[in-house]
């Protein structure tokens, strides 16, 4: 699996997630693992290494937790025996990339700890940057690791924490206080779903409810799927802890202050789906006005206005709707390719992206193109997809981004790879447009993602090189795969 994935990163060369998180508990006790099940598949966007599921009944015994997990994509990984054999009325599920830890089952989450208060379930979306030292300190006192993931690093902190804590919530903040860095947790107790978000907000994380059944997610289209009522993003910092006797109860004791915060501007731009809502913006929103600006700021004279799928096209429509040049469709997407094809060993000089996008020529041909992509991270894929175009008969191929270009890396669950990687760095527009055989090039001005957003706080990192928090010293991204 490992191998397939690691082909399609350098076949497309796009952006990759650490993952989507979802938990469930149904006070009136019905079983949750198809909730579960339908809510990571509305996640499944977010990672398609590998996915889990784990359950407990709170009127049985502490101890059991019934789980499972496996690689790849959801319908493949739990067939109806599976889901029948998961009974319980809380739960939490997962679905990964990795960008830290290698792409194995045994870094599958959910994880579930059996210690001495009972049993633990946890997912986790983000990446620490401490995990490291971390580790070596728990190793040292005896810990034995399971996996390569930063993951097993917080679970062993809440559990150790747990035993001098008078509750889990507590053991989750004392945590907190350890590791640094992007994470969205769903922690699953015995009698409580736990939720808990990084001080600087990197990654989302939301409330929802469906009748008695309360619900965790990373995004507001996995409650949709569930025909669930949203009721509030997690703060940044903010705990919440979900239980039958006292309902939802905040703890925002771990707050800073909101000049702080740093949520990933990535996820407006790229990660989430566009029907997904996220700290009260629409991503659908954010990625027409991005299109909107790129066609006020960077406008060019031309036919059709196509979208890169799937993340380019909210980008495109809203370039159209400002500039009155058409929208159209150019590119058709082979739905059922997924992110796991291996890929073409050709010996001839065949583009692998075309197994997932193909032309259409009558839609381009003898045109002037203006073509809408969210990101240029090493230039690969767009380099393929113009001369596609331009051997499909367009005339022109004028290139527009909606996104201002990545020039340093992402520490915190982002797979942005080390500058040198980069192609827009050390080099100008004009030097990435002759690379890539644009006509023009022009990304998204940085001050436009603050205008668009209202001012809230985000993290530009990528972009500027500034952090929320400091970077680590060394790139430790992938150390334990390594």
């Amino acid at each position: 699996m490992a191998e397939k994935v690691n082909a399609l990163t350098e076949a497309t060369d796009k952006l990759r997630e650490e993952c989507g998180v979802f938990g469930v508990y149904d006070f009136d006790g019905g079983d949750v693992a198809s909730d579960i099940y339908y809510g990571l598949l509305a996640l499944q966007h977010r990672g398609q290494e590998s996915c889990g599921i784990a359950v407990s009944d709170t009127n049985a015994p502490k101890a059991k937790v019934l789980s499972a997990k496996d690689m790849g994509l959801l319908n493949e990984a739990f067939t109806p025996e599976i889901m029948e054999k998961l009974k319980g009325d809380i739960g939490v599920g997962h679905v990964r990339y990795s960008t830290a830890g290698s792409s194995t089952r045994e870094n599958a989450q959910p994880l579930v700890l059996n210690y001495v208060k009972g049993t633990l379930g946890l997912a986790h979306n983000g990446n620490l940057i401490n995990a490291p030292e971390l580790r070596k300190e728990l190793e040292y006192t005896g810990a034995i690791f399971q996996t390569t993931i930063d993951s097993e690093v917080i679970a062993y902190h809440i559990a150790r924490e747990r035993l001098n804590s008078r509750t889990v919530e507590e053991a989750v903040g004392r945590a907190m206080k350890k590791i640094k860095g992007a994470y969205s947790l769903i922690v699953m107790s015995p009698r409580k779903l736990i939720g808990a978000r990084d001080p600087f907000g990197f990654k989302p994380l939301c409330i929802g409810r469906r009748d008695n059944a309360y619900i965790l997610a990373s995004e507001t289209c996995a409650l949709d799927t569930l025909g669930a009522e949203f009721i509030r993003d997690v703060l940044p910092g903010e705990i919440v802890t979900i239980s039958p006797d006292k309902g939802i109860v905040s703890d925002t004791s771990m707050c800073i202050p909101r000049k702080a915060h740093g949520r990933c501007v990535f996820e407006y731009i790229y990660f989430a789906r566009p029907d997904s809502y996220m700290d009260g913006f629409s991503v659908y929103h954010f990625r027409i006005m991005a299109g909107k600006f790129l066609a006020m700021d960077s406008p060019v004279e031309a036919d059709l206005v196509v979208g890169v799928p799937e993340s380019g096209n909210c980008a495109a429509m809203g370039y159209a709707m400002q500039s009155g040049i058409p929208y159209g469709q150019a590119f058709v997407k082979n739905a059922y390719v997924g992110r796991t094809f291996i890929k073409p060993k050709q010996k001839n000089r065949e583009s692998s992206v075309q197994v997932k996008l193909n032309v259409l020529r009558e839609v381009v041909k003898g045109k002037r193109v203006i073509m809408i992509d969210d990101s240029i991270v090493r230039g690969t894929t767009s380099d393929r997809i113009v001369t596609m175009l331009r051997e499909a008969g367009a005339k022109e191929v004028h290139m527009r981004v909606s996104s201002p270009p990545f020039l340093w890396p992402c520490y915190f669950g982002t797979d942005v790879p080390a500058r040198e990687q980069l192609i827009a760095y050390n080099r100008t527009v004009e030097e990435i447009s002759d690379l890539i055989g644009t006509d023009s090039l022009a990304y998204l001005k940085i001050e436009r993602l603050s205008k668009i957003l209202d001012g809230l706080e985000i993290c530009t990192g990528c972009f500027t090189g500034r952090y929320p928090l400091d970077p680590p010293k060394e790139d430790i991204r992938g150390e334990y795969e390594r």
